[in-house]
């Protein structure tokens, strides 16, 4: 799969359930990690850094509803979109799971083209570059449906990888992006590159950027990463 696909983090303790969940995100072009357990959950959050988690309420020890109220009351996880699924269809209970922080609560049974769809609208939020979106910060355009860019309304030329980088950039400006994020979302998980080749294709990101002229947007910031703006 490639390293730009966004990833989810499927929550259910039920096997069946859960391997469901997994193989129809997967047909439709997500990445998707697995937990048995919150617990489990709240482990792989820390070392994925998932796009999207779709969460089950009801599991043994560690409830659902618990691990989304540790994500949300924690800075580095809190914007992480959480879809919470739950057999409880009381109006209380979907408040509940609302006021706790989930950004969305689908009832069991659900229809699976209904999850797709709420999982491709918050995407739109978080990784709007894989859903066609354009996206602009100052005079660069990034249109993510054609794979072109432009910037002062000059085409720049890109290869892919500076292109995925870009894209980053461009979704969440000034964030401060360390090489081991940039690696894992621009590469991927499963392929070993070294932290130096960020630095070389941020050098040819700047470049292409600056290509017809106007000063470099990528921001260096000692000891933590790069930054667009």
């Amino acid at each position: 799969m490639s390293a730009d696909q966004p990833t989810v983090l499927v929550v259910e303790d039920e096997l069946a359930q859960r391997e469901v969940l997994a193989y129809n995100l997967e047909a439709e072009g997500f990445r998707v990690s697995k937990a048995a357990s919150g617990d489990e959950a709240i482990l792989l959050v820390d070392e994925e850094s998932p796009d999207i988690i779709v969460l089950d309420w009801m599991m043994p020890n560690l409830s659902g509803i618990e691990v989304c109220r540790r994500l949300k009351t924690r800075p580095d996880t809190r914007s992480i979109p959480i879809i919470m699924l739950s057999a409880r269809s009381e109006e209380v209970d979907k408040v509940r799971g609302l006021e706790t922080g989930a950004d969305d609560y689908v009832v069991k049974p659900y229809s699976v083209v209904e999850l797709m769809a709420r999982v491709r609208t918050q995407l739109r939020r978080v990784r709007p570059a894989t859903v066609g979106i354009r996206l602009e910060f100052d005079d660069i355009i990034l249109d993510s449906e054609t794979h072109k860019v432009s910037r002062d309304s000059k085409p720049l030329k890109l290869g892919p990888t500076e292109f995925r980088l870009l894209s980053t950039f461009m979704e969440k400006p000034g964030r401060v992006w360390s090489r081991e994020q940039l690696l894992d979302r621009v590469w991927g998980r499963d392929i070993y590159v070294d932290t130096r080749t960020v630095d070389v294709h941020i050098g040819r990101l700047r470049k292409a950027l600056t290509q017809h002229g106007g000063e470099d947007p990528v921001r260096t910031v000692r000891g933590a990463g790069y930054a667009l703006g």
